[in-house]
């Protein structure tokens, strides 16, 4: 039994995964205190993590059946993300390891999202190429065994992420934040044709895999400041049609490519923006056309969750894997080598 909880912004998750099968998934979300800002506030998102963490592990191990004495090892995410987020899961989740006298075991948070279609699908296929689609990551990735060997990046995004790019196009659209499900229900009245968005790095002798969305975004201003200064306001259905369309034409372009050029037939696509309903529906088409199977988790899963960072634990576990130190530490920049995470406090490390 591995309860996995997850805090690297601004969802307070937790979850319990036995075997690769889950038997809690409980998330408390502080999205409506940040919507007023216009993004995520990192103070706001500590406290809500201070006041969220008690209830919704409490809650996890109700809906499993299980006491806390019951858990065999605790998962946490270590990184990255928001710093002082981080810091109160893992000192939440050293409480619980202590408590209940288990291993802890770091866990890289974009690891989760890769491991969380293991909870739907069963264990990932050897290899896969896994697609990365978050609010502040989009990744490309070659993925064998998730944790026993290194995660081979293909490509990664050079500026803005996908995620980024909604939420910034959102804001000068006028719609709310988060801006991804808010540009997704605005373009389902619009028409993805009605404007011409460039679609970055698909040219010839660009790199076939990385991905740049600011461009993507200028250009979406620029469209919007040109209908203000004509005195007319730009349709915000087709706006959010065309950019939606460009960003899925985008991603499966190069996730399609990645699987060619590397002999893999299946693709899975992950992270927050994977629960946009034009990049699952062009994914879905595209690599019916290819050949290529398709998986997705269920929108309940894309989004940061605990159950993601317990399916890691769960493998790392069952692998025979060594848990963490009593002195871990948070990496709130930690690249993506490998799904366990354990960085050392810099005292200790020098």
């Amino acid at each position: 039994m591995v309860l996995g909880i997850e805090s690297s912004c601004d969802e307070t998750g937790a979850g319990i995964v036995r075997d690769g099968k889950l038997l809690a998934h409980v998330v408390a979300s502080s999205m409506d205190e940040h919507a007023r800002f216009g993004g995520v506030v990192p103070e706001i998102a500590s406290r809500a993590h201070l006041q969220s963490f008690t209830p919704v592990v409490r809650r996890a191990l109700a809906e499993a059946g299980l006491r806390l004495g019951q858990i065999d090892a605790v998962a946490v995410t270590t990184g990255p993300g928001l710093s002082g987020a981080l810091q109160v899961g893992l000192a939440g989740a050293k409480s619980l390891a202590y408590a209940a006298g288990v291993p802890l075991h770091g866990v890289h948070h974009l690891a989760g999202h890769v491991a969380a279609d293991t909870l739907e699908h069963g264990p990932l296929p050897e290899p896969c190429v896994v697609l990365i689609v978050s609010g502040g990551h989009t990744s490309l990735l070659l993925v064998r065994d998730l944790v026993r060997e290194p995660i081979l990046h293909l490509g990664d995004t050079l500026d803005d992420a996908a995620g980024e790019c909604f939420d910034k196009v959102a804001r000068i659209l006028g719609l709310p934040y988060p801006g991804g499900p808010a540009i997704d229900r605005a373009a389902k009245a619009g028409n993805p044709d009605a404007v011409t968005f460039p679609r970055p790095l698909t040219k010839a002798g660009d790199d076939p895999y990385a991905f740049s969305f600011s461009g993507l975004k200028t250009a979406a201003a620029r469209w919007a400041e040109q209908h203000r200064l004509r005195g007319a306001e730009p349709s915000v259905a087709d706006g959010a049609a065309a950019l939606q369309e460009a960003v899925a034409d985008v991603l499966t372009r190069k996730a399609l490519r990645a699987c060619r050029d590397h002999g893999v037939r299946t693709l899975i696509v992950v992270g927050g923006v994977a629960a946009n309903s034009r990049v699952r529906a062009l994914a879905e088409e595209r690599c019916a056309a290819a050949g290529v199977e398709l998986r997705v988790p269920p929108m309940t899963l894309c989004t940061d969750n605990g159950a993601m960072i317990a399916a890691v634990g769960d493998l790392l576990v069952r692998s025979g894997a060594e848990p963490a130190p009593l002195d871990v530490s948070v990496d709130p920049s930690a690249p993506l080598e490998y799904a366990a995470l354990t960085p050392l406090p810099a005292v200790a490390a020098a």
